[in-house]
């Protein structure tokens, strides 16, 4: 499924670079993201819930991981529970269904010999959707801050979902890429967008954020425009299309949960 990453082509390993993963139960993908973070570091740290039940960890200790135990309250939360055990000055955080492409690894090796008064780098991430790269609506290029000097970074333990860095420097930006092997299924779309609309849904809420009628309206058709058109989902044709409808279908489905948020607190405290 995911291909062979050979070694980076300047044949440097990073002593001062930790590449680590936030997992749980990715038994099926976590020895293919190792094996593409070994050839640039031997810092490899994975952060695993305790409620893993398949051979994660296991797996991970033979490809050299160390592997920690941190139970899960959110992604950012367990960000900076990595940031804190870091023992290098840098950290790449990686997920499981990503590889760090060979171009990647010599551009990562050569920023970080030359950092300069960086503290971050944007990344690129290409996305992999039915065994397409997309080329638009928002999944290309998909910039993440992911390469971080610890002592300056932080991330916010609210925020349930798509948690981003806060950077107390400048940032720089990588030109090579992030591999995302992203969507394989309807399913695995349908479960990971529902996931992650009513997470955010709770952020906002926590937030302070209520939701309005127009939102119900305005709020989906936006978000397909966006896709689509502002940010060239016309680029990958019938697919680009599709996902802009499901993502302004999630965009509803979150301000339902939202506004349903809402209308259960006031009946808790009516």
């Amino acid at each position: 499924m995911f291909e062979h990453t050979p070694a980076p082509l300047c044949g440097m390993v990073c002593p001062n670079l930790t590449v680590a993963i936030i997992a749980r139960d990715e038994e099926a993908l976590i020895a293919a993201a190792l094996a593409s973070a070994r050839p640039l570091t031997a810092e490899l740290l994975l952060v695993l819930d305790p409620r893993t039940t398949d051979r994660t960890a296991l797996i991970a200790a033979e490809h050299g991981a160390r592997v920690d135990q941190h139970i899960f309250r959110s992604f950012g939360a367990q960000r900076n529970h990595a940031l804190t055990i870091c023992r290098t000055p840098w950290i790449l955080f990686l997920d499981a269904d990503e590889r760090i492409s060979p171009e990647l690894q010599t551009e990562l090796a050569m920023a970080l010999q030359q950092s300069g008064s960086y503290h971050g780098y944007w990344v690129p991430r290409r996305n992999r959707y039915w065994h397409h790269w997309l080329r638009g609506g928002g999944w290309y290029p998909d910039y993440q801050l992911r390469l971080l000097q610890r002592d300056h970074a932080h991330y916010s333990p609210d925020r349930l979902v798509h948690e981003f860095a806060e950077l107390d420097g400048a940032v720089g930006y990588l030109h090579e890429h992030l591999l995302h092997w992203n969507i394989n299924s309807w399913a695995e779309l349908r479960s990971k967008q529902r996931h992650y609309a009513l997470a955010e849904a709770q952020t906002l809420y926590r937030a302070g954020v209520r939701a309005s009628r127009r939102n119900l309206l305005l709020q989906p058709l936006r978000e397909v425009k966006r896709r689509f058109w502002t940010w060239h989902g016309y680029r990958d044709r019938g697919l680009g299309l599709f996902l802009a409808l499901v993502m302004g279908y999630y965009e509803w489905v979150k301000y339902v949960h939202l506004a349903g948020l809402a209308e259960a607190m006031s009946e808790r405290h009516g």
